[in-house]
């Protein structure tokens, strides 16, 4: 969906592809907090958006280290709150939006005990004299800014920190004292009107009421097997239901079950009466499997022909240079130059075309087209893996007609199984990944590099 950096902190947001035509508004931040605001070793990435019509924030923070600086790290998240805005009406800042994970290196320490303590409260499974004594917990008690944000409770051991390659707690001469500086947390917006209220300041209290959406989290762990840090990466599953849900496609894609012939290769499509077209518009070709939209495998325009401007559904043909060669499963998605993300998508649907190719036609040597499962992803912006369709001129489309009877109508929202809420999940236990990854099932997972 959107990617992130930062030096060394990366946030990359992942999405199943059929809940793409509802993740609207994407925008990221960045916040540099280190020398003065000057360099990106400390600070802030966000990402947000508004999913299924509910606004979503992910902010990943790496916060100043060692245990003298707990103020620091109050008054450097602060500063990232207050730094990052956003554009629109509907949640400009981070705390703004319906739902915030917040997560990432955060540093926060053990206070007060010594280093043999702690240890053996490790040793002897006794976390709860350790979480009491947490920086971050105890800050909940005091910090307002930390009204309404909550965790899971810390049943792993602390996840820093470990010479590198070990399990073992730090040996070296500076003898780090173990911490949990790992974390996610989150918070729902109250609805209330903010102000003065008693115990506004203290932990857990929020304002109001929340705005509705219902947040479980069904798993908070870390993972002591990865041992190329001095850190250990942990992760969380989420699931979010929310009360309702804005799922009106503003393009929906029609075509048919199946592509056998040159002549098939056509679809029609129709956009919501809200919906602003561009002429730099385009409907992408992608294998089942696709990670980008720039992943296409061809694409035609869908320009807005000035006798097309009373239609309500309008044709695109695909040429025989767009097709794959060979067969497999593929899906349509259209792109919109305006809101730079896919508006768009068809379930799959198959292509079996002729081996033998035109006589004239350009060869392709990608033509391996074997099916792969249907947990298509769009991933981080990257650099451009195939020319941008800005740079190829404008194809001429054939009209051809189809009869309505042999064709089925694929909504741009597939058929969902009955999706109560939106899940937060991770799609492996083994992924070190920072972040949170977001699959309609969203999963937040840590680390703040």
């Amino acid at each position: 969906v959107t990617s992130q950096r930062m030096q060394g902190v990366l946030l990359l947001v992942f999405a199943k592809y059929y809940h793409l035509p509802f993740l609207r508004g994407v925008q990221t931040e960045t916040t540099r907090t280190g020398l003065g605001g000057y360099w990106g070793n400390k600070g802030g990435v966000s990402a947000r958006m508004s999913v299924f019509g509910h606004t979503i924030c992910f902010l990943n923070c790496h916060l100043p280290a060692h245990m003298e600086n707990s103020e620091q790290r109050m008054e450097d998240f602060e500063s990232i709150l207050q730094q990052q805005q956003f554009e629109g009406q509907a949640a400009t800042g981070v705390l703004d939006h319906d739902v915030v994970f917040w997560f990432g290196d955060l540093n926060f320490r053990i206070d007060e005990l010594e280093i043999p303590a702690v240890k053996a409260a490790i040793d002897n499974n006794k976390l709860t004299m350790l979480w009491e004594k947490d920086q971050l917990n105890m800050a909940k008690d005091s910090e307002s800014v930390l009204g309404g944000f909550l965790e899971g409770p810390l049943k792993f051991p602390p996840t820093y920190k470990f010479d590198v390659g070990t399990d073992t707690y730090d040996t070296s001469g500076k003898k780090r004292k173990p911490a949990w500086t790992d974390r996610i947390l989150w918070r729902l917006r109250a609805t209330a009107p903010s102000g003065p209220a008693p115990n506004a300041g203290k932990r857990g209290s929020i304002l109001g009421l929340s705005s509705g959406i219902k947040v479980t989290q069904h798993f908070y762990r870390s993972h002591m097997e990865y041992m190329v840090s001095d850190h250990k990466p942990v992760s969380s599953i989420f699931t979010l239901q929310f009360p309702y849900k804005v799922d009106n496609a503003l393009v929906t894609i029609m075509v048919e079950d199946e592509w056998n012939s040159i002549a098939d290769a056509t679809c029609t499509f129709k956009a919501a009466p809200n919906f602003a077209r561009s002429s730099w518009d385009w409907i992408g070709l992608y294998k089942v499997g696709f990670k980008h939209h720039k992943d296409y495998v061809g694409y035609v325009w869908a320009k807005q022909e000035e006798a097309d401007y009373h239609r309500v559904e309008h044709e695109v043909t695909f040429t025989v240079e767009e097709l794959p060669k060979g067969s497999g499963d593929f899906i349509l998605c259209y792109y919109s130059n305006n809101m730079s993300t896919l508006v768009g998508v068809t379930e799959p649907f198959q292509i079996q075309l002729p081996t033998s190719s035109p006589a004239g036609s350009p060869s392709d040597d990608s033509s391996d087209f074997t099916s792969e499962d249907d947990s298509t992803v769009v991933g981080m912006k990257t650099m451009s893996r195939s020319p941008s369709p800005r740079k190829k001129k404008h194809r001429a489309r054939r009209s051809h007609s189809r009869s309505p009877s042999h064709s089925r109508s694929r909504s741009g929202s597939p058929a969902l199984p009955e999706m109560k809420g939106l899940k937060l999940q991770l799609g492996s236990a083994h992924n070190t990944t920072d972040g949170v990854k977001e699959k309609a099932s969203a999963e937040a997972g840590d680390r703040g590099l």
